[in-house]
């Protein structure tokens, strides 16, 4: 069994999610802060020695015909330097219509009060391991 957590970046908020490889499914945890696509480290730190987690997966932010935008440069440094502050095995996956989803879900769970922000990034990184998941067995 292994532990993952996952990453919905953005530039103003970044939502974090926890994952299981064993049971495949993954939980939103919460939304960090973030200027300019730079959270407050810290809280990461906090995030990677409370679950230990053994791979970060971070979301690919990509136009619907696949092509790059800016903010999928932006991801792909966030990845980069995950992998470099904390040295674990980082990934990045396509995260296209996972915002969709994760607002599906969350309505369905609790109507329009819990779609806040937070709430919205956390489920993304949810979503973003799951697809992730899916990739891997199919």
């Amino acid at each position: 069994m292994s532990t993952v957590l996952g990453f919905d970046f953005g530039t103003k908020s970044i939502g974090v999610a926890v994952g299981q490889t064993v049971t495949g499914t993954a939980r939103p945890l919460k939304g960090i802060k973030a200027q300019d696509g730079i959270p407050n480290w810290e809280d990461i730190a906090r995030l990677i020695q409370e679950w230990q987690p053994d791979k970060l997966v971070v979301g690919l932010p990509l136009n619907m015909d696949g092509t790059e935008q800016h903010v999928t440069r932006a991801a792909r440094k966030f990845a980069n330097r995950l992998h470099g502050r904390f040295g674990l095995e980082t990934v990045t996956v396509d995260e296209r219509l996972t915002t969709t989803d994760a607002r599906a879900r969350l309505f369905e769970q609790g109507g329009y009060r819990a779609l806040s922000k937070g709430a919205v990034d956390a489920q993304s990184a949810a979503v973003i391991i799951e697809s992730y998941f899916e990739s891997l067995y199919g």
